[in-house]
């Protein structure tokens, strides 16, 4: 069986389970008062370029992004994002769940514009019945975004350069974030992220960790008391070593891009064999996703041989399916892949 489903199928990358023995029977506090903890944060601000800031650990997406948005938001506020977007589509409501309307907007290959911000901010305001609508307080964006693309360095500059306009804050979503710093041809860095977002995240669980992710703000005034929400949401993990440790190793000799890398050029290999077999791309992606239009016939004779998933409803004769790669992704898997099709 080959898998393709996802990029989180597998533990985690052998270096991190290392780690995590290695270090098995050490005694340390909890709830990250810890100097494992400390030294993450070290790293990750340097590796950011942050002379200052805050970093905490959780331990999944949406988690991150339920918490982090419930601290960035007053209780009747709104989050602005693509209509593609994760916390629009696939997170269950959760950030609704507390309060919070997400707002979506129009998107071109999962992404949202910086004029399509102004323009909704400026026309909220510019409504006499304002008070008794949900205030866009925030904007939310993922890198990548879920259908694998990516904002250019530009894009995202003209992104934050709004939300500072609009004195609200940008929060980018970095689930996946190893594949997008590593993709050919990108021009944004982490310390352009680190500089241009107000809160981001630094995806570990998709990208070689057995779990966690890794909050970072250049700005800590905005996560006031944020490990005591994070204990309200039943996120402050009491072993709070086991995730700043794993970011330790994925940051030691650049392993969380070179992760990256060999994700994205195995999918892009993955990529190009469809194309040379007379395969749609769907969408254009640079990173680990990749998505092609199939005949409804061929995915279900390949289904008890390969695992992916299926992008939305699937059509009368033809649908859209998603291959995902990662770090245990091998040569070996492309090719008997592309000897399937």
């Amino acid at each position: 069986m080959l898998y393709f489903n996802c990029d989180y199928m597998t533990g985690a990358h052998p270096e991190v389970l290392k780690a995590l023995w290695e270090t098995n029977l050490l005694h340390t506090e909890g709830y990250g008062n810890d100097c494992f903890t400390s030294e993450a944060k070290r790293i990750i601000l340097n590796a950011c370029g942050l002379d200052d800031g805050a970093v905490y650990f959780l331990q999944g997406g949406t988690q991150t992004n339920k918490i982090v948005i419930d601290r960035l938001l007053s209780r009747n506020d709104g989050v602005l994002c693509c209509e593609s977007g994760h916390i629009n589509v696939h997170e269950s409501g959760a950030i609704e769940a507390d309060g919070h309307k997400v707002i979506s907007l129009p998107s071109d290959n999962g992404k949202i514009s910086a004029e399509s911000i102004r323009v909704y901010i400026r026309d909220f305001y510019r409504d006499d019945t304002y008070i008794h609508m949900v205030r866009p307080a925030m904007v939310y964006i993922s890198h990548p975004t879920e259908f694998g693309t990516l904002y250019t360095l530009r894009e995202l500059k003209g992104i934050s350069e709004v939300c500072r306009e609009a004195d609200i804050p940008l929060f980018i979503d970095g689930a996946r974030l190893a594949y997008g710093l590593a993709a050919d041809g990108t021009d944004v860095t982490l310390k352009d992220i680190a500089n241009l977002s107000d809160v981001f995240y630094i995806g570990g669980t998709k990208c070689g960790a057995l779990f966690g992710e890794a909050v970072v703000s250049r700005r800590p005034e905005l996560l006031p008391r944020f490990e005591s929400l994070m204990k309200l949401h039943g996120a402050l993990l009491a072993k709070g070593r086991l995730v700043p440790l794993q970011f330790i190793t994925l940051f030691s000799d650049k392993l969380y891009y070179h992760i990256g890398h060999h994700a994205d050029i195995l999918a892009i290999k993955l990529k190009q064999g469809f194309i040379e077999k007379g395969y749609r791309v769907f969408i254009d992606s640079p990173t680990n996703q990749q998505f092609f239009v199939m005949p409804n016939t061929k995915i279900d004779s390949l289904k008890s041989e390969v695992g992916m998933g299926l992008w939305g409803p699937p059509g009368e004769t033809e649908s859209v399916v998603r291959f995902v790669t990662d770090w245990s992704t091998t040569e070996e898997d492309i090719d008997s892949l592309l000897s399937l099709i």
